[in-house]
């Protein structure tokens, strides 16, 4: 007579996994959609910042209070929805950049109701203050504030000082071999919008002085004007040397990824020897 074993299988009964299975499902979707839309720059600053989610996350997991009741979690399950029928349904909806900015802060706080519920929203302040910076800022600046003419001035001043032949009409760069309009993608108000993020994540992760963090926001804004200004009056100087693929190529292609980590790397390095100085 033979005795068997009987291997009860038992469900998945921690809420860990499953949230973490949701939350990366939803980074996944939202990373493959802003990557088919062209908007490589978001796609590369949204790891930027969900790597210091994780990290704060990561740091803190062990003291989490991971209690939900039913109500918050019918509204965490509502957003999560929500999030995932715009998906399915992105190349309809009228204003996908809008989705593309809003979408990590809504599955975040989706998820964060599901896992603490209303209460334990505040345990989750960090992460939820550095998703709101990604993409929040920037629909809400640009929608209040056009700083296209300021960049056209800014930019004409350092042709002019460097001796181009530059006349500034509105927007408009004149140049004796072309124009160059500067329209409000190329105003630097998202490259400034990004940089202010990375001074949020900075202040959170590595604090500082509390008298110096109206220095920092004030230099990642100013850095992200300044360099933006830069790259305006460097696709001026390719209109006036009639190079128009390198034009395209500082415009559109890796030329305008590579000033955007030049202004990373600026404001890193900055707050680095801001930093160190105050230890």
């Amino acid at each position: 007579m033979k005795a068997t074993r009987l291997i009860e299988i038992k469900p998945l009964k921690n809420i860990q996994f499953w949230l973490l299975g949701i939350g990366a499902g939803l980074t996944a979707i939202i990373l493959t959609l802003s990557w088919k839309s062209g908007d490589i720059a978001h796609v590369g600053m949204s790891v930027v910042f969900l790597l210091a989610v994780v990290s704060l996350l990561e740091d803190k997991h062990h003291y989490l209070s991971l209690e939900s009741g039913i109500f918050p979690s019918a509204i965490g399950g509502l957003l999560i929805g929500g999030v995932l029928w715009q998906s399915a349904n992105f190349h309809h909806i009228n204003s996908p950049e809008i989705f593309l900015r809003v979408s990590p802060l809504i599955s975040a706080l989706g998820i964060g109701l599901l896992a603490s519920g209303f209460k334990g929203l505040k345990q989750y302040s960090q992460e939820l203050t550095i998703l709101f910076f990604l993409g929040i800022p920037k629909l809400v600046l640009s929608s209040l504030f056009d700083i296209s003419s300021l960049t056209a001035t800014f930019s004409a001043f350092l042709l002019w000082y460097c001796g181009v032949d530059v006349s500034l009409q509105g927007v408009f760069l004149n140049l004796p071999t072309g124009s160059v309009k500067v329209y409000e993608g190329c105003s630097g108000i998202e490259s400034v919008c990004y940089l202010l993020g990375i001074a949020v994540i900075c202040l959170l992760m590595f604090p500082t002085k509390r008298k110096q963090r109206v220095l920092v926001i004030f230099v990642a804004v100013a850095l992200g004007f300044i360099i933006n200004g830069i790259r305006v009056a460097l696709l001026a100087v390719m209109v006036l040397k009639v190079n128009y693929p390198a034009f395209i190529y500082w415009h559109e292609g890796d030329g305008s990824l590579i000033f955007g980590m030049i202004e990373v790397l600026a404001f890193v390095l900055f707050y680095f020897l801001l930093h160190q100085q105050q230890e």
